[in-house]
């Protein structure tokens, strides 16, 4: 059910992001190269480590603090930091300040139709009978929200990382 939310639109849109402003500089990569080379296969890691560990923070959360909704905290969670992710990975080494927030139209739409579709799952009553969840309270979307923010300020923290690293 997370990827009928978040496998299509945001990944698509991401072949909309302009290119870097020193793309000419940077020498190609080697064509035998693996697409987890780089870094990347460490960063899928880490943060595929970081979503999951946020997750269970929702889980934790919700579940001892006697939310009946904790499960829909957890998918929540896990779509919002989705969502982030994918905003904040249209570069691996500028931040997303520096590229611009609204530079990509088609992302920015790809993830508000993902939200959107996110909400009606959480809200609409035939969309909860089939996806199993229950309507969240201002201060659990709260949660959700700020957990999931936490992928934007590591991502951007680990693109610091890279700038620093690479002079």
């Amino acid at each position: 059910s997370i990827n009928l939310l978040t496998a299509g639109r945001p990944p698509l849109a991401l072949t909309a992001e302009p290119a870097g402003r020193d793309i000419m500089r940077r020498p190609p990569r080697p064509p035998n190269q693996s697409v987890f080379a780089g870094g990347m296969g460490a960063h899928i890691i880490w943060v595929g480590g970081l979503i999951g560990t946020l997750s269970l923070i929702a889980l934790a959360i919700g579940y001892h603090g006697g939310s009946a909704n904790w499960q829909t905290m957890v998918f929540t969670t896990l779509v919002f930091c989705q969502v982030v992710h994918a905003f904040v990975i249209r570069s691996e080494t500028h931040s997303v300040f520096t590229i611009g927030l609204v530079s990509n139209r088609p992302m920015l739409l790809a993830l508000a139709i993902t939200v959107a579709a996110q909400f009606l799952v959480i809200y609409w009553s035939p969309l909860q009978t089939v996806f199993g969840t229950g309507g969240l309270s201002g201060g659990e979307l709260a949660i959700c929200i700020a957990l999931a923010s936490v992928v934007f300020v590591a991502v951007e923290l680990e693109k610091v990382v890279r700038r620093l690293t690479r002079t």
